[in-house]
């Protein structure tokens, strides 16, 4: 008897052993009745069954081992069963055990029994092994975008909380210290919970950005008659104010006007300068550059320093990634969440722009932003 007709005869005693060992994997399974800990098995089985029924090329059989199978336009149930176990309390790694247990148990059940096809008998092991590993690989992509959905959902409430409190208190903070008439020491003590909490709501506005770019909303982005020049002058002389230590040369035309989002290229900046005064060598100026060509802006900030590892350089631009140099170094991370310049990169994607970096040893780093001017795609 080949597998397929084993598998459809004996579903029932299989389906059997799947309830069984479901019920030892978590706690929430203890609550879970017999068609809860099935979810979706007979289904799984009886696609499993259809595929070893039906005929594959050699060019078929390569392209599903190398996760090329024929995508379905619906649901199919391992993806179906990933997201209820999720939702029922599963973890990843006991979804996965299901699987190396169904297969473990279909098999020995099958070879066990006198209905083994001895002249099939490799073609079937293979065939079921593929089949199993296609479903395997759904319900893992599917358990891992439940996964990134609900963090996703959790770092957007979180962060959209977050900002009436710290509103509250920056707005206080800054009611004192429009008074005048508060001691040194308080007046010391208030402005740290002012800076304090300017920066911790920059943090939560690089959180929730994060989460728009993992949600597949992007970085929105308002394009106005603005000039950019105006606005990289403001940056500078505010990095100037929180960096009284550091001499930052702005070299830029007297006027460049355009097309973008005012508030969102200042952000993309001021994290560049902050980079740049983060990991430059003290007492060596950081130089920020702003140019036109031909219609497209080109923003340069550049600062001395230990460069960009190379091991580092492919990664740099990626959300939450730390770069670890010599001297425990973090190129990139940063203060906080890391995200500058994830969000940095963002920003200037969604102003069909370029973001690109040199980094050497003697001549320092250096990164250029390039947007079109009249906001349309740049070159």
């Amino acid at each position: 008897m080949r597998l397929a007709d084993f598998i459809l005869e004996n579903i029932e005693p299989i389906l059997q052993q799947w309830e069984d060992f479901a019920k030892t994997m978590t706690p929430a399974a203890n609550g879970m009745d017999s068609v809860a800990l099935r979810d979706h098995a007979e289904q799984m089985l009886l696609a499993i069954a259809a595929d070893l029924r039906t005929a594959q090329s050699v060019k078929a059989r390569i392209a599903k081992s190398h996760g090329k199978a024929s995508p379905s336009r619906d649901a199919t149930p391992a993806e179906t069963h990933a997201d209820i176990r999720y939702s029922s309390g599963f973890t990843m790694a006991q979804v996965i055990a299901e699987y190396r247990a169904l297969r473990t148990s279909v098999l020995v059940l099958w070879m066990s029994s006198d209905a083994a096809s001895k002249e099939h008998e490799i073609s079937d092991i293979v065939r079921f092994n593929e089949a199993i590993d296609q479903a395997l690989a759904e319900s893992v992509v599917s358990y891992a975008d439940a996964v990134d959905a609900a963090r996703n959902v959790f770092l957007g409430i979180l962060g959209h909380d977050l900002r009436s409190p710290l509103g509250a208190i920056l707005l206080s903070a800054d009611v004192l210290l429009r008074t005048g008439d508060l001691p040194p020491k308080p007046t010391i003590n208030v402005s740290r919970i002012y800076t304090s909490v300017k920066r911790s709501i920059k943090i939560v506005g690089d959180l929730l950005d994060f989460t728009r770019t993992h949600s597949g909303v992007g970085i929105p982005v308002r394009m106005d008659s603005e000039d950019l020049a105006l606005a990289c002058e403001g940056m500078v002389e505010e990095a100037r104010a929180y960096n009284p230590d550091r001499q930052i040369v702005l070299q830029s035309e007297p006027s460049l006007p355009g097309q973008f989002d005012k508030s969102r290229m200042e952000q993309v900046i001021a994290n560049l300068i902050g980079n740049a005064v983060e990991h430059g060598e003290a007492g060596t100026p950081i130089t920020v550059s702003l140019k036109s060509d031909e219609g497209i802006a080109a923003l340069t900030v550049h600062n001395v320093g230990r460069p960009i590892a190379e091991s580092a350089k492919s990664s740099l631009f990626n959300p939450m990634v730390r770069h670890i140099q010599s001297g425990n170094a973090e190129y990139g991370a940063g203060a906080g969440l890391g995200l500058g310049l994830y969000i940095a990169s963002a920003i200037v994607d969604a102003h069909h722009g370029s973001i690109e970096f040199e980094s050497m040893a003697g001549s320092g780093t250096t990164f250029t932003v390039r947007i079109p001017l009249g906001g349309e795609q740049a070159a």
